[in-house]
């Protein structure tokens, strides 16, 4: 069952024992509402949408990738990826071995033209490319070498492992447009506004009111991604000012909400 209750289109996750070469691919044209069940595999995954939003969900916090970035899955991390629309997403799997210089945390990633042009290129190869010095296993090492360059980006929204404080995060992802104060949150957890302060910052890495602009931007990428106008896809992550919203929306992605859905 998907995380947010919703039944859509089950994926099925490739059986594969182990990668017939350091670099695996595959490329998905994803229905409304697809999704795959909590699974984990012996290789690390780059997954990223020419088209649509991917949303990667694991116990440390939600990863999304808008058109044109992509979401880097360490080896061994349990994950369900998600799709609420319709999306074109190219996958890549890699050999641990042949990435000793990635992290081990879920990451977003912004993909050059460069490693864009790369991946279509790979994607297109056989399975069971040439190795000993070939050209495609040339063009696999110029791959591996963009995909080690790429820019992390901050669309995730880490989650914190305080089970209360979880329980009133998840009650704001519910509802993105809620206005609950912080003020609110302490009364209800016992605790003073300050102790609150530090440990939402301590299990987030992030200021209670950083966390909560951050999840209601990514909120608000469902929404424009099913067609909504900008003012609707404001006021839905709690924004009553439009203009307000395409600049933090900017701040954030780095384009306006139009500009955005327009890549690729």
């Amino acid at each position: 069952m998907p995380p947010n209750g919703q039944y859509g289109l089950e994926r099925a996750i490739p059986v594969l024992n182990a990668l017939p070469r350091p670099l695996y691919a595959r490329a998905e044209s994803l229905g409304a509402g697809s999704w795959t069940p909590r699974h984990q595999h012996d290789w690390v995954q780059f997954s990223y949408a020419i088209s649509g939003v991917l949303g990667v969900h694991t116990d440390e916090g939600s990863f999304f990738a808008p058109p044109q970035w992509g979401i880097w899955i360490p080896a061994g991390l349990e994950h369900e990826v998600i799709t609420s629309m319709r999306a074109e997403m190219r996958s890549l799997y890699v050999r641990r071995e042949d990435c000793p210089w990635a992290p081990g945390h879920c990451r977003v990633l912004e993909v050059t033209p460069l490693a864009r042009e790369l991946i279509k290129r790979f994607c297109a190869l056989p399975v069971e490319y040439p190795e000993g010095g070939s050209p495609e296993q040339r063009l696999v090492q110029v791959l591996l070498d963009q995909l080690a360059g790429l820019d992390e980006v901050g669309f995730s929204l880490p989650l914190p492992r305080h089970a209360r404080l979880l329980a009133l995060c998840n009650e704001l992802i519910a509802c993105p447009d809620a206005e609950v104060t912080l003020g609110l949150w302490a009364g209800r957890l016992g605790t003073s506004e300050k102790t609150l302060m530090r440990l939402f910052t301590r299990e987030t890495g992030l200021s209670f009111r950083s966390w909560r602009q951050r999840m209601r931007l990514l909120s608000s990428l469902r929404v424009l991604e099913e067609g909504a106008s900008v003012t609707s896809a404001a006021l839905s992550c709690g924004y009553d000012s439009t203009s307000a919203f395409i600049a933090a929306f900017k701040k954030m992605f780095g384009f306006t909400p139009g500009e955005l859905f327009c890549q690729g």
